[in-house]
């Protein structure tokens, strides 16, 4: 009985073994089949082409010339640009305030500014123009604050801004001296 009993054993051992090794032989054909796709198989994939708008071929469009090429960059160039004229002595009225501040914003100039006039010794804004247009000026002004008769060194900061956004683009500054008549 024993014998038999261990032959039943053997044979459930050889069983599990044969078992075992199926499993160990189809995990290596899969890691197998599976390797050799990543890295050697090198048939490649076919691709669906999406339809949509394509560039057309040119059919009435030309080559600019060397002129028409200067000319556009000569606009560029002329838009950035800016030019500005102030005279550099103003004078005043003692009573009123109101004197020849002469600031112009000639008309090549692409963008509107809006002059800031400061006194140099405490910063303190003495005259401020609102939108200037390009081809507009200024003849006469008032004074913000009363100044005593004198001279008075000042800045006028002109704060360029684009004319579509209406956002501020840079500044440009130039000395002057305001005068108050006795």
């Amino acid at each position: 009985m024993q014998t038999e009993q261990n032959r039943n054993e053997e044979e459930k051992k050889k069983k599990k073994r044969l078992i075992w090794l199926i499993l160990l032989l189809l995990l290596l054909i899969i890691g197998g089949f599976f390797t050799y796709k990543l890295f050697f198989d090198t048939q490649t994939q076919k691709v669906a082409v999406v339809a949509g708008d394509f560039l057309p071929d040119a059919k009435d469009a030309s080559k600019m010339t060397e002129k028409e090429k200067l000319e556009y960059a000569q606009t560029k160039v002329d838009k950035s640009n800016f030019n500005m004229r102030i005279v550099s002595e103003a004078h005043f009225d003692k009573e009123t305030m109101k004197g020849s501040l002469a600031i112009q914003n000639p008309p090549q100039n692409s963008q509107p500014v809006n002059v800031v006039v400061t006194l140099d010794n405490d910063k303190s804004k003495v005259y401020e123009s609102g939108a200037i247009q390009p081809g507009e000026e200024i003849k006469e002004a008032t004074l913000s604050q009363k100044l005593n008769p004198g001279s008075y060194p000042a800045t006028a900061t002109f704060n360029i801004y684009d004319p579509t956004t209406k956002k501020k683009q840079g500044q440009v500054q130039a000395l002057l001296t305001l005068i108050v008549d006795k």
